[in-house]
C-alpha cells in the first residue's frame, strides 16, 4: 500500500501596523510569512520587548521569512481617516509580499474591507501580537521599521524629539509643539494637534500685535 503524500504546509501570512495613536509620522504595517523558524530569539508583542530584544528579533525574522511592508503618510491619515488608513496600509504590506499567502491573520477587531486581503481568506484576532506567533513577528517588525524611521525624522525636523516619542504625545513634544508649531509630518486631523495648532497661531498673533504697535 502506497503511503498518502503529506499535504503541502499553507502559507499563513501574520498582519500587524504600528502608528495609530501617534500625533506624527506614517502608519507602518508588515505582512510576514516565516519560513523558517526563528530561533534563541522572543518573539511577542512588539510592546513587550525592550528596544534591543526587537532589534534583534527583527535581524533574524527578516533573514527567515517573506516581509511586506505598507506605509501610509499623515497626509492620507487625515484624508482617509484611521480605519481607512489602516486598511490601506494592511493592503499596500500584502501586496507587497513577493509570495501570495494562502491565509492571513490580522491583528484587531476592526473592519477588514475586502480589497485590503486580495481576497485572501483572513481572521481578524483581538491581542493576536501577543496570541499568534506570525502576528507577533509582523508587530516586531512593524515596530522597529517606524522607530528606524522616526529616528530618521528627528533629523529632519529636529526640535520634537522624534527619536525619543516616536511621534506620540508626549510632555516635551506638546512644548514643542506649543513653541515650533506642527511640521510637515504631524497628523492635522488629530484633535490635539489641532488644539495646540490654534494655540500656536494665537502666540504668533499676539506676538505680531505686540511688535507692532499702531
Amino acid at each position: 500500500m502506497k503511503k498518502n503524500k503529506s499535504q503541502p504546509q499553507l502559507l499563513v501570512a501574520g498582519v500587524d501596523e504600528v502608528g495609530r495613536g501617534p500625533w506624527a509620522g506614517p502608519l507602518v504595517a508588515c505582512a510576514y510569512i516565516e519560513i523558517k523558524l526563528t530561533r534563541n530569539v522572543k518573539i511577542t508583542d512588539s510592546k513587550k520587548l525592550s528596544k534591543l530584544q526587537r532589534e534583534n528579533a527583527f535581524i533574524k525574522l527578516m533573514k527567515n521569512g517573506i516581509v511586506g511592508i505598507g506605509r501610509v503618510e499623515p497626509q492620507e491619515i487625515d484624508k482617509l481617516g484611521l480605519i481607512k488608513a489602516n486598511n490601506l496600509a494592511f493592503q499596500r504590506a500584502i501586496a507587497n509580499l513577493k509570495i501570495k499567502p494562502d491565509f492571513i491573520m490580522i491583528d484587531g477587531k476592526d473592519r477588514i474591507f475586502p480589497e485590503t486581503t486580495q481576497n485572501i481568506p483572513f481572521k481578524s484576532i483581538v491581542h493576536g501580537d501577543s496570541l499568534v506567533r506570525a502576528i507577533s513577528c509582523a508587530s516586531i517588525i512593524a515596530k522597529v521599521t517606524r522607530d528606524r524611521l522616526m529616528e530618521d525624522f528627528a533629523y529632519k525636523y529636529p526640535g520634537y524629539s522624534f527619536e525619543k516619542n516616536m511621534g506620540y504625545g508626549t510632555k516635551s513634544h506638546i512644548q514643542a509643539l506649543a513653541k515650533y508649531g506642527p511640521s510637515r509630518i504631524h497628523r492635522m486631523s488629530y484633535k490635539p494637534v489641532k488644539a495646540l495648532m490654534g494655540k500656536f497661531e494665537k502666540s504668533l498673533h499676539h506676538k505680531d500685535n505686540s511688535s507692532n504697535p499702531q
